[in-house]
């Protein structure tokens, strides 16, 4: 597991909830694994109290399963959720783009080709923890640009079924086909194309359900 480092503005239990959600996404904490609240604030500095309401925050998105007097686990992955989760980020994220396509300033459209290129560069390279980094940055700077910040951190609230298909796909999916498509979505922006952006993002968000079956395949233990 990975012990992030804590934020000023952090309260205990905010900051318990990222962590344990990004090792849940990471595949650290994978699904049917036991998580102990003692454990967890004991490694992370904290009382149980933050740690106990952090997993409770967890369990109402259902990415984690609460069992009284017997303890929590991570939930399997259940592909209906993610569906939802991709047709939340698939409304906001096609709508983004197409602003990004009529507001990007030059040094903006810089900062994303600086991102892909750094993709490639990682995906050649075999450091898959950067690589997912990358991924999550490429499309926070497209709210960033698109100034809907706050858009962005409420659809990360909920899409965390959907970011746990995408990093079994850095080991499983050998091509990183998402990585040529975020090359191209660049290229749509930085030429100010809104329908080819709107396009190659749609195709994009899509990717995962032909992956399905390959993730399936090779951990049936991790699905419902």
């Amino acid at each position: 597991m990975q012990l992030l480092e804590r934020h000023s503005y952090e309260s205990g239990r905010d900051y318990a909830m990222r962590v344990i959600r990004e090792n849940i996404i990471r595949m650290d904490l994978a699904p049917g694994a036991a998580i102990s609240d003692r454990e967890l604030a004991a490694w992370m500095n904290l009382s149980r109290t933050p740690v106990r309401e952090a997993l409770l925050d967890l369990a109402k998105v259902k990415i984690v399963e609460i069992y009284p007097q017997k303890g929590s686990v991570v939930a399997p992955i259940d592909y209906s959720l993610v569906e939802e989760a991709q047709f939340m980020r698939s409304v906001l994220e096609i709508a983004v783009v197409q602003l990004v396509c009529q507001c990007a300033a030059d040094s903006q459209i810089a900062q994303l080709k600086e991102n892909v290129e750094l993709q490639e560069f990682y995906f050649q390279h075999g450091s898959t923890e950067r690589l997912l980094e990358m991924d999550d940055e490429f499309h926070k700077l497209l709210f960033q640009i698109a100034g809907r910040m706050q858009t962005y951190e409420l659809m990360k609230s909920l899409t965390v079924h959907f970011d746990r298909v995408r990093s079994l796909e850095v080991t499983a999916v050998k091509e990183h086909l998402w990585i040529g498509d975020h090359r191209k979505i660049y290229e749509a922006v930085a030429a100010h194309d809104p329908e080819r952006a709107k396009a190659l993002m749609e195709m994009h968000l899509n990717r995962y359900k032909v992956d399905e079956a390959v993730l399936r395949e090779q951990y049936p233990q991790y699905f419902q």
